[in-house]
């Protein structure tokens, strides 16, 4: 178990039984049916089958669908942060997967990523999970992405055709279909999460989303004999979250090389072959790899149509539009980024489309009605500004020096690179990102109520 995680000594182990069809579960524990909590999709598990049956690719899925379970039904610790799961699963293969190779790997990888301590259990399935009845053709790649509907994935996406000459496999991460998403084809691999996962969720932190999404991937790659896995992420998204926890959190490594070297060796022992993950924006921010793609290609303007926004319809809809809520780490995010490569989006994009505005109220679409000018959003909104503040002085803050050297010297192991040459490079990344948010917030004037959330109003 990683060293660095939180634990509580005096919070009560909860122990998950993933269970068949009508099978009891062990006195005691919680029951987690598959057919019922989990769910396998056959259609969506179809696009996963590439002219062959694997039965390790169907219990890695009931896996990934179990942590999840775990992660949302339990709730963190009002004070600390980790939990402790025992976890029993039917597979088909339970020798393998209690394998010292592969048990000790998955350990690795879950309790540094979500900064729990897991205990996990396999056993032998009663029945042969249903094979499905449609094969894709063997579909081979160089190149596999991890793709949502977000501005990294479409571009990243974009400059690797360019690179290859060819359009890179995708695997969308999404488990149902966005608008303007053609339907599930069963000749489409990959198309969408394979599963469902139904609980009543107690905990939003959502660590284990890491682990589902390198999961998908790795799995594509071995479906497909591709060795890359290029994640789309740029420095900011992939290290910023590891170095600034949020209050008493435990570090977000769920896209960060720390943990998916964990994952490589995971994969390696499940389905015995290498795969790589590649961070090819990790030493870049966000707005040098739009401002290379608006470079590359200035009669594009599909990006306008991504989604970087996680907030849910609900929140975002202006006169039944569904929009970006524009002021969401991910938004801020997104905007800052856009004004520095010197794009433009339109003003219906966002919710609180004006952040030049003196107030949070005013800032709002006037036809958006405001529930709680004091809710949620604002809080979201102070903590967007606050990450992008803190990271921007974290070299000059005597306070984060210990932990940035910590950094530097993880970064160079995980990457395989000198000391010297991460810390140059992560250097380089602070002193841009400082230079493209102090430029967003200038363009907003100092009056706007997003710089009065920063050091420049004092």
């Amino acid at each position: 178990m990683n060293s660095q995680v939180k634990k509580n000594k005096h919070h009560q182990t909860c122990s998950i039984h993933v269970v068949e069809n009508t099978e009891q579960s062990l006195s005691g524990w919680t029951c987690c049916r598959i057919g019922e909590q989990i769910i396998i999709n056959p259609s969506r598990l179809a696009t996963y089958c590439l002219a062959k049956w694997d039965a390790r690719v169907y219990d890695a899925f009931v896996v990934a669908a179990a942590v999840q379970y775990c992660d949302h039904i339990k709730a963190r610790p009002s004070r600390g942060w980790g939990r402790h799961f025992e976890l029993r699963i039917p597979v088909h293969d339970p020798d393998l997967w209690n394998s010292a190779a592969v048990s000790l790997s998955i350990l690795d990888a879950l309790c540094f990523l979500t900064g729990d301590q897991w205990d996990l259990s396999f056993v032998a399935r009663k029945n042969e999970a249903p094979k499905p009845e449609n094969y894709i053709i063997q579909t081979e790649s160089t190149v596999i992405i991890p793709y949502s509907d977000g501005l990294d994935s479409h571009i990243t996406a974009k400059l690797i055709e360019d690179e290859l000459g060819a359009w890179p496999l995708l695997v969308r991460l999404a488990s149902k279909q966005s608008k303007g998403v053609p339907a599930v084809s069963r000749t489409k691999p990959f198309a969408t999460v394979p599963y469902q996962v139904k609980y009543k969720s107690r905990e939003s932190s959502g660590r284990s989303r890491g682990f589902k999404f390198t999961l998908l991937s790795g799995v594509a790659a071995f479906l497909t004999g591709a060795q890359r896995i290029v994640l789309p992420e740029s420095g900011q998204g992939s290290l910023a979250p590891a170095m600034l926890p949020a209050g008493q959190a435990y570090e977000d490594y769920r896209n960060h090389p720390l943990f998916t070297v964990r994952m490589e060796k995971f994969l390696k022992a499940l389905f015995g072959v290498k795969v790589r993950y590649e961070y090819p924006h990790i030493w870049q921010t966000k707005g040098q790899t739009v401002s290379k793609y608006r470079n590359m290609f200035p009669e594009l303007d599909s990006w306008k149509n991504t989604r970087s926004c996680w907030q849910p319809s609900h929140q975002v809809s202006v006169n039944g539009e569904v929009r970006q809520c524009g002021i969401c780490a991910a938004c801020i995010f997104r905007r800052m980024s856009i004004h520095s490569a010197k794009l433009v989006e339109s003003s219906t994009t966002y919710v609180w489309n004006n952040l030049s505005a003196p107030s949070f109220e005013e800032a709002a679409d006037p036809d958006h009605t405001i529930k709680n000018p004091h809710g949620a959003m604002r809080d979201y909104a102070i903590a967007a500004v606050l990450h992008h503040e803190h990271f921007a002085e974290i070299l000059q803050a005597e306070s984060s020096l210990v932990s940035v050297q910590r950094h530097i010297h993880d970064l160079s192991q995980s990457l395989e690179i000198d000391v010297s040459e991460a810390n140059a490079k992560l250097h380089q990344l602070v002193v841009q990102h400082r230079a493209e948010w102090h430029g967003y917030l200038d363009s907003l004037g100092p009056k706007s109520f997003i710089a009065q959330l920063t050091s420049r109003a004092k």
